[in-house]
């Protein structure tokens, strides 16, 4: 009777899941016409062997992207500071100029909301 103690753990994470099917594929094809996973017939591994290095192959491209992506976000970051400040500036001068008029900045692309700003509730401590 088996140990109920023990337990054959799956990885949850893709990488993990990926490497391991490709161990048990390589174990399957070296044992051959010997192995036990033969008796496999609903996701047997003459179809899932072949799909796990596909799979593989996607997960890789899919990090190579990810730190790509990455790389290019703190890129954009650094530069959106500058244009932050410019834009700021440049709502400021207008303001400025179309004191009394600020509609007006809605010609240069600002969204302008004339609404008056909801009064703030105060909540009760319980």
């Amino acid at each position: 009777m088996a140990n109920p103690r023990i337990r054959i753990n799956i990885p949850k994470k893709p990488a993990e899941l990926i490497g391991l099917a490709k161990r048990v594929n390589d174990k399957h094809l070296a044992d051959g016409d010997s192995s036990p996973l033969k008796l496999l017939q609903k996701n047997a591994w003459s179809e899932v062997g072949p799909i796990t290095q596909i799979c593989l192959k996607a997960h890789e491209d899919a990090e190579a992207l990810s730190r790509q992506a990455e790389e290019l976000y703190r890129k954009r970051d650094a530069l959106l500071g500058q244009i932050d400040a410019a834009v700021k500036a440049s709502r400021d001068v207008l303001t400025g100029i179309y004191r009394d008029e600020p509609k007006a900045l809605g010609n240069w692309g600002f969204e302008v909301d004339d609404t008056p700003p909801k009064p703030k509730t105060k909540t009760n401590p319980a």
